[in-house]
């Protein structure tokens, strides 16, 4: 039954017929697609299991055995950044072979030529070599994508050059023609790879032409901004209900309250484990909350700083504050955050590895990501959502202030932005960005400024201008999600993804909590080092019982 789904789904009046299925029932094709069951049991891999680890440990087993056996090298940076090349005298692969040779099973070695096409080892350009298994559940976690390559350097005496040059059998960022005597020098990581962090240790054996960065090389620190909300936290939802008890809920800061805008499903867990998967090169983590902490978070972590809603409001605004608005409104009053940043949402997740210019360019320009979806070109109307109504008070304040038009959504996936240019939007619309903080919940005199008016900002003042990325969302309350799933854990081809769900019923909210946990776990079976070690159990993980006095769910 499994292989027939699997061969027929894909034909449309099947898979018609199969999203109007029952919850359950949608579920398990979902796993019949992924090739077997998501749910794994067992503990998840250390954080010594990720992307930027296996990098390491791969060059460093090479590397290592090299030293061993005094065979001369010098590594250089790859062409693709998530592996890493080492260089080798022509004469010496014979010997190189013979100690791959010699480590078994451990290693699966790869024997190339410079298109990357497998040939006989008597013939190979490039030794492509990287640990042998797989992520948990059979998914492809740290296989040959992190690979250390082995390069087969010619010798090359020419009379118009004072020393031999060294000629590589393939192309390089810097360049594959080197003089011997070009001076070894070890340099860390980041100079091998953009993908790497800037730990500045352990460094490699190179040359001194790759020391030093390029003029495309991004050099600054990028941090990460998190706003989060958990809420099931009892006190959390208490606050909320003296907040609109306060302030009598209507029509439009309904549309913002509901159940499903704030339930959680430890998204946040996951997209920081993306992080710390698909991009290392990250300097640090804030995230804000509103005084709450996940469980699983160890506050003592080195990477990750907690930061209350207290902190970047001052005695600006009104808090508690439920309006995402208002508080996004304050993100540039982190303390010590850097100049450039990337602000996430918990339910944006990085699907792929993803390098520092995707988000900027080296001289410090930043980029944004426009949606095909269009701002409606009339005015605030009382049918309009409230990122609508937003919108449309920021496009009247850039006509005001650049004379230009506001048509284009964001994308909803990380904001590259310059702290610089948020400080500056609250200095000159000074009484519209402290009105926005004030409001408690979503009001129609809100601007959406991290997701929408600081990139028309910036890029109308020559600091930001439009880039593309990977992405897709998946809205958790649509029939076809557990199949998007599916796909999803297996293609592992975008470089963004969404889980989102803005109006589900309460009834479908376990069994939606139960199918995205399931899909993490898959995606990402392993440990962030910010994690506490003896975290709880998410899959066994019981639901807090309602509070006195909080509204009804729903």
């Amino acid at each position: 039954m499994k292989q027939i789904v699997k061969r027929l789904l894909p034909r449309p009046a099947l898979r018609a017929a199969a999203f109007r299925l029952p919850l359950r029932q949608r579920v398990r094709i979902a796993k019949l697609l992924a090739g077997g069951p998501v749910r794994t049991r067992g503990p998840v891999a250390p954080a010594a299991s990720s992307p930027a680890r296996a990098w390491h440990d791969n060059l460093q087993t090479v590397t290592g055995l090299l030293d061993a056996a005094g065979l001369d090298y010098f590594c250089v940076p790859h062409t693709d950044p998530k592996r890493s090349a080492v260089a080798v005298a022509a004469e010496h692969r014979a010997a190189v072979l013979r100690l791959l040779r010699g480590q078994g099973a451990a290693q699966v070695v790869r024997t190339l030529d410079t298109a990357g096409r497998r040939v006989s080892p008597q013939r190979c350009a490039v030794v492509q070599v990287h640990r042998a298994g797989t992520g948990r559940a059979g998914a492809p976690q740290l296989d040959g994508a992190y690979a250390c390559e082995i390069e087969f350097w010619a010798t090359v005496k020419d009379k118009g050059w004072q020393a031999p040059r060294q000629v590589g059998p393939r192309a390089h960022k810097v360049g594959t023609v080197l003089s011997v005597d070009n001076p070894v020098q070890y340099v860390p990581a980041e100079r091998l790879s953009a993908f790497m962090p800037r730990d500045g240790e352990p460094r490699y054996r190179s040359r001194a032409v790759y020391a030093e960065p390029g003029p495309t090389d991004v050099r600054f620190p990028i941090d990460v901004v998190y706003t989060w909300v958990d809420g099931d936290d009892p006190a959390w939802r208490i606050r909320k209900a003296q907040a609109l008890g306060e302030d009598p809920d209507d029509s439009f800061a309904g549309l913002a309250t509901n159940a499903s805008r704030f339930t959680s499903r430890d998204e946040l867990l996951y997209s920081m484990r993306s992080l710390h998967a698909f991009a290392p090169w990250v300097n640090h983590i804030y995230l804000v909350t509103d005084d709450q902490t996940p469980s699983w978070l160890d506050l003592d972590s080195a990477y990750v700083t907690l930061v209350s809603h207290k902190e970047i409001f001052g005695d600006v605004g009104r808090l508690p504050t439920f309006n995402s608005h208002a508080i996004e409104s304050r993100l540039h009053r982190v303390p010590g955050l850097a100049e450039h940043f990337l602000y996430f949402n918990d339910d944006m997740i990085l699907g792929r590895p993803v390098l520092p210019t995707q988000f900027f360019f080296a001289n410090g320009v930043a980029k944004f990501f426009p949606s095909s979806s269009l701002v409606d070109v009339n005015p605030p109307a009382p049918a309009d959502a409230p990122v609508d109504v937003a919108a449309k008070n920021n496009r009247r304040l850039l006509q005001e202030r650049f004379g230009t038009q506001l048509y284009q959504k964001m994308r909803h996936v990380p904001y590259p932005l310059l702290r610089s240019v948020l400080e500056e939007i609250e200095t000159e619309l000074h009484v519209e960005s402290h009105a926005t903080a004030s409001h408690q919940f979503r009001d129609r005199g809100d601007l959406s400024i991290p997701s929408s008016l600081a990139h028309y900002w910036a890029h109308s003042t020559g600091r930001s201008v439009p880039g593309s990325i990977s992405h897709t969302y998946i809205d958790l309350g649509r029939l076809i999600a557990p199949v998007m799933l599916a796909r999803l854990v297996r293609q592992r081809n975008v470089d963004v993804f969404c889980l989102n769900d803005t109006d589900s019923a309460v009834a479908d909210l376990a069994e939606q909590a139960g199918m995205v946990r399931d899909f993490m776990e898959s995606y990402f079976p392993f440990h962030a080092p910010w994690e506490l070690s003896g975290r709880m159990d998410l899959t066994q993980r019981t639901r807090q019982p309602e509070p006195a006095g909080a509204p009804a769910r729903g």
